[in-house]
């Protein structure tokens, strides 16, 4: 699976013209063999760094950023990759997803 359709590569750039706005996220991708996830609102205009809320599964999920280059090279069991959310609807902007997640310490749909 392609982790960036160039649709969503459009509205990640987009954002990142205005990226101190409260956005709602575009992105969701996670880890089918365990409990990492990251929810992305803008791109970098290098298209490889993106900004968003980062959940390693640790308890501890925080604001960063993460290179769409180091995504796409993690491998899982049997080879299995990182893969994008197709069902991920978000409605709010990313400051709720972040407050859900600190108050659940884990990322949650909200």
């Amino acid at each position: 699976m392609i982790l960036l359709t160039p649709e969503l590569r459009q509205k990640l750039r987009a954002n990142n013209a205005d990226r101190d706005a409260d956005h709602v996220p575009v992105v969701k991708f996670f880890t089918p063999w365990g409990s990492a996830t990251w929810i992305i609102k803008d791109m970098e205009p290098d298209g490889d760094a993106m900004f968003g809320l980062c959940d390693l599964g640790l308890g501890e999920p925080e604001l960063g950023y993460v290179s769409l280059r180091e995504l796409d090279a993690i491998r899982g069991p049997r080879r299995l990759r990182v893969e994008r959310d197709l069902h991920f609807r978000p409605t709010r902007p990313l400051s709720d997803y972040v407050i859900a997640a600190r108050a659940a310490r884990r990322i949650v749909e909200i």
